[in-house]
């Protein structure tokens, strides 16, 4: 696939979730947690994202969080800065400032609650692309949302400068075929489901922005490599391997259920804010269940023998 634009990246980028402590940003965590998925092979890293809780994080905490993964990154990897808003002209300071510190690219949510027109949607990803110098990827999420992009919207969308890829969450291969269709040469797309990796890859699309992969980065990305090398089967059965735990990742809310699964492997601590809460008890248990199956933690019998 050509673009007019050299991709941000291709292959899997984790859509990293913030520590917290009880004070503010957990950075020794955080920065243990990049360190884990660049040993493991990821393409680029997503910060303040809605995996991030980025809505719940002050503007200072987002600037501060930004610029922490970029120095931590020291250019291994993008670092790619989640700076959209249903407010455009906070979603312009921000994307500004990740500029400012070194983003290599910037995630911009549609605008959210406000429920803009068509007309409001070009015009907001004009002036958040008008105030960066970095490459702009659109979000699209409509679950979260209230509005999605069709594949026509998505065709304006790709004459703004500086709109140089997507990240398709509205789960509907149909309309992304199309848009792919309309729009091949024009952007990038990157799947926003984990689950649903391999269709993109198939139909287009050039990877993932991931919630899983803060867990098993390795596992996504063997299946990326997997696809490119043309092992298709050994893709599909990768594919199937991991939907039971991407699933459970959306039991209940992201990233309520990947951020306690972090937890019992040791790389934060189990604290959200509200309103998002702590598990219920039952989707918790499976959830660790399927953690132990998958050998990403250690069952009772296996922690006592230590």
């Amino acid at each position: 696939m050509f673009a007019l634009h050299p991709p941000v990246f291709k292959g899997i980028a984790t859509a990293l979730v913030t520590p917290f402590s009880r004070d503010g940003i957990d950075y020794v965590s955080f920065g243990k947690l990049i360190e884990f998925q660049l040993t493991n092979g990821v393409d680029a890293l997503v910060v303040c994202g809605t995996t991030g809780e980025a809505s719940v994080m002050s503007c200072e905490e987002k600037r501060q969080t930004i610029e922490f993964t970029v120095r931590q990154t020291k250019g291994r990897v993008p670092v790619i800065a989640g700076t959209g808003s249903n407010d455009i002209k906070a979603a312009c300071l921000l994307s500004e400032y990740a500029c400012s510190v070194g983003a290599s690219a910037l995630l911009a949510v549609t605008p959210y609650y406000n429920k803009t027109t068509k007309k409001g949607l070009v015009e907001s990803y004009t002036a958040i692309a008008s105030c960066s110098d970095r490459p702009v990827i659109v979000y699209n999420v409509p679950s979260r949302t209230g509005v999605n992009i069709t594949p026509e919207q998505y065709l304006e969308l790709s004459e703004i400068p500086g709109i140089v890829g997507v990240k398709e969450a509205n789960g509907d291969l149909a309309a992304f075929t199309k848009t792919v269709s309309l729009c091949r040469d024009k952007l990038w797309f990157y799947s926003g489901s984990d689950e649903l990796l391999l269709p993109f890859l198939s139909l287009g699309g050039s990877g993932l922005i991931s919630v899983a992969s803060n867990i098993i980065p390795k596992k996504l990305k063997k299946l990326y490599l997997a696809f490119l090398s043309g092992e298709i089967k050994h893709a599909a059965e990768l594919q199937k391997e991991l939907t039971p735990l991407e699933s459970l990742l959306f039991c209940e809310t992201n990233p309520v259920p990947v951020k306690t699964a972090l937890y019992y492997m040791g790389y934060c601590e189990k604290l959200f804010r509200l309103p998002l809460t702590t598990m219920d008890e039952k989707n918790e248990d499976k959830l660790v269940a399927e953690l132990i199956r998958k050998g990403l933690v250690k069952s009772e019998e296996e922690r006592a023998a230590l």
